[in-house]
């Protein structure tokens, strides 16, 4: 009975994230609609930089549950400029954490606030946050056939025009890889075969439109591409590769270290034309798979388990999460320690949800 209550209380280091970090959300977005408010009349320059320092601010608390209080190790290999700039970051697909990874870099070049994420279209209905994250700056879009170039090449070129600072996240793939969902794998690499490309083991096709109009958008204004090659180990058994730990898993830390490569590409080395980038980004995916390939099945057990080249374990400071939690959760608790602050925290989730909804239903 002992054994099984501390199985249980273990399995449960998932909540206290899971409460602050959803019980936070009504806050946020509170202080973000006042300060939206506040600079309707204001150069948006004024809106975009301190809409920067609150997603800062809130991503920074993320950190702090999926790095401090996990405990997690962080390798990192290849190029990790310690300069923000304007990027274009390219990633494999492996897990519901991939988005973090992207904090994970940009904090450690104090580039936090400028993430901003192309995403499935069906995440626009997430409470509160789906119409945030369009605000902040995220572009949705649909796969295959659905996929808006249009609305997708006018919203970037809009934040061009405007100066916005941009650490855009694409995963190319368009969803992630999971070993054990054959289908979509073989799916992947037949359309690879049919095409003359490359077939790949560990990743999966990647697909051109969206890679392609961020490029080609933005190209005046990169300074260079991310691309960004991850591995998650602990799921991993006797080499034989499982489904990457989800969020939760990874918060019961079921993911002790993760493997993060990065190759900084100049734009200059980027080929502009469509067919010609489809190529190259098959190519980058190709490198990406055959360090996969000698990560899981290398015969020298030295080169097994590891990205090639020099690996530094990078450990983030406390100092640069544990305010913005104190800051948030102290702000929601005292809300909710008041009457009206509870009634103001619960309509902010209800008519926050219903107007956000409504927004990006009306406005893209």
């Amino acid at each position: 009975m002992l054994l099984s209550l501390v199985l249980h209380t273990y399995s449960m280091r998932y909540l206290l994230p899971s409460v602050v970090l959803l019980g936070t959300a009504p806050t946020y977005v509170l202080a973000w609609g006042v300060w939206r408010l506040l600079s309707a009349f204001l150069p948006s320059r004024f809106y975009q930089a301190l809409d920067d320092r609150l997603y800062c601010v809130y991503q920074s608390m993320v950190l702090f549950f999926f790095e401090n209080y996990t405990g997690v190790q962080i390798l990192l290999y290849g190029d990790l400029p310690k300069n923000k700039e304007n990027i274009i970051y390219l990633a494999n697909h492996r897990s519901t954490v991939d988005w973090i990874i992207a904090d994970i870099l940009a904090i450690r070049q104090n580039a936090l606030g400028h993430v901003r994420y192309v995403l499935k279209d069906g995440l626009k209905w997430l409470p509160l946050y789906g119409c945030y994250f369009s605000q902040h700056g995220g572009i949705y879009v649909n796969r295959s056939a659905k996929f808006n170039e249009k609305e997708m090449r006018n919203k970037l070129q809009s934040y061009v025009n405007a100066g916005t600072p941009m650490y855009l996240v694409i995963f190319p793939e368009g969803t992630r890889y999971n070993p054990e969902q054959t289908k979509v794998i073989s799916s992947s690499q037949a359309f690879a075969a049919q095409r003359g490309l490359p077939v790949l083991k560990y990743v999966l096709t990647p697909r051109i439109k969206a890679t392609h109009v961020a490029f080609d958008c933005m190209k005046k204004y990169l300074d260079a591409i991310y691309d960004v090659t991850v591995v998650y180990e602990g799921k991993d058994d006797g080499g034989q590769q499982r489904e990457a730990p989800t969020m939760t898993e990874f918060l019961c830390k079921e993911s002790p270290k993760i493997h993060i490569h990065i190759d900084r590409i100049d734009k200059k080395d980027v080929p502009e034309e469509q067919e010609h980038m489809r190529r190259w980004l098959h190519e980058r995916f190709e490198i990406k798979d055959k360090m996969l390939i000698e990560f899981y099945e290398s015969p020298d057990p030295e080169r097994r388990n590891r990205f090639p080249g020099k690996s530094v374990h990078s450990k983030l400071s406390i100092k640069k999460t544990l305010p913005s939690m104190l800051i948030l959760s102290g702000l929601t608790t005292g809300m909710l320690m008041t009457e009206a602050g509870r009634k103001l925290y619960v309509n902010t989730w209800i008519y926050g949800t219903l107007l956000g909804c409504l927004w990006v239903t009306i406005k893209p």
